[in-house]
């Protein structure tokens, strides 16, 4: 079975907000900061640790 990512992350975080409830401002932050490392010059270095 073939999911596009798109999908599954939404669904992943669509879970872990209704399972885990963490505050909306966290969310946003988590959503912001990776967005910006990830353009940033930091964002290969990050990329190298995770893989």
């Amino acid at each position: 079975m073939d999911v596009p990512l798109w999908l599954a992350l939404l669904v992943v975080g669509f879970l872990g907000i209704k399972l885990i409830r963490p505050p909306w401002w966290l969310v946003a932050v988590l959503l912001l900061g990776g967005y910006l490392v990830a353009d940033s010059f930091l964002g290969p270095a990050v990329g190298a640790v995770v893989k």
